[in-house]
């Protein structure tokens, strides 16, 4: 049972470790100077008498609240949950506790979560993707720690961490190339999410660079627009069988899409790898388990997250804020096959 009415105060530790009471608050917030013997003595006094800090009473007294604001984007997404993983890994042995907020890809609804977590005086915010101009994201920078995680920021690189996609989207073009296709499909979404997520534009540059470098000519009939959800992967394979044009492979902007494209070559007696080769983006859990397993893109979505922590740590101690540009993976499994 929870205890709710906790009267131990920093008082009864001093007294019980013999110990002065800032002996006690400077062993609590771990601070230099207290001897071994004595910051022992108080833990264990701490322990004995079950002693809890009022957190509300140390954040009025610091100035810090102690929490940090973490936004997200749809809340279930694999990607983003591992991002989020890898955020609460990263303050899991500190004194910081996150603050989660769901954007839904929708400005507005970001800027009201913000400013909402703003209102709780948060020490600093992880904002994962969003369509936030990075305008707006500069004044808040200018009062508040900040991390942009899963986005690049052109204006504001020392605050941003992310994967590099156009890599990422150029091995597995150059990866299908190398197993004899050439009539490559890619079914993106840059005209949902050009200007305020370039991920998905980026993976279109890769895919037209690698191309480009094999001297393949790039067909804009062999280009879908989706919108990243598997509805839009179905629809893609639909209009390219409508429009004639010959392919052999797929190479989806993302895992969501990828299954979309899945089921609508199933539901036209369409095999795949045997007839159609299909790569997605992501390595979500249940490409593993598609049939066949789906090849696709692993991105370090824990390590990111962790990355991020570290880095908002940083700038709120005054320190520079390490922001790593990631390497993503192909993973090949067997969704795709060696042209003759």
């Amino acid at each position: 049972m929870i205890d709710h009415d906790n009267k131990v105060t920093i008082l009864d530790i001093a007294q019980k470790a013999n110990v002065s009471p800032s002996t006690v608050s400077r062993a609590l917030r771990d601070s230099a100077g207290v001897a071994a013997a004595k910051r022992e003595a108080v833990m264990q006094a701490v322990a004995e008498l079950n002693y809890r800090p009022n957190v509300f009473a140390q954040s009025l007294a610091s100035g810090q609240s102690m929490t940090i604001g973490v936004l997200t984007q749809n809340f279930g997404t694999p990607f983003y949950d591992g991002i989020l993983l890898g955020i609460m890994q990263g303050f899991e042995h500190t004194n910081y506790s996150p603050l989660f907020a769901d954007g839904r890809w929708q400005e507005e609804t970001e800027q009201r979560a913000i400013q909402m977590l703003l209102n709780r005086r948060v020490d600093g915010l992880i904002l994962i993707g969003g369509q936030i101009a990075e305008g707006a994201l500069q004044t808040i920078t200018a009062k508040t720690p900040l991390i942009v995680v899963a986005r690049e920021l052109r204006t504001m690189p020392d605050r941003c961490i992310y994967v590099n996609n156009e890599q990422a989207a150029y091995n597995v073009t150059k990866y299908l190339i190398d197993m004899g296709h050439r009539d490559i499909v890619h079914i993106s979404a840059t005209m949902f999410y050009q200007d305020s997520v370039k991920d998905v534009l980026y993976r279109r540059q890769g895919y037209l660079r690698a191309l480009q470098e094999a001297g393949l000519t790039a067909d804009p009939q062999l280009v879908v627009e989706g919108n990243l959800q598997r509805q839009s992967g179905a629809i893609a394979v639909e209009m390219m069988l409508m429009r004639g044009r010959p392919f052999s492979a797929i190479f989806a902007a993302n895992d969501q899409m990828a299954f979309g494209a899945r089921l609508a070559l199933f539901r036209k007696g369409i095999r795949v790898p045997e007839d159609i080769s299909l790569v997605g983006f992501d390595d979500e859990s249940a490409a593993a388990y598609m049939v066949p397993p789906l090849t696709t893109v692993q991105q370090p979505a824990r390590e990111l997250g962790q990355a991020a922590a570290a880095a908002l740590l940083n700038l709120i101690n005054g320190k520079p804020a390490a922001t790593p540009i990631f390497d993503a993976n192909l993973v090949i499994r067997e969704s795709v096959r060696r042209l003759q």
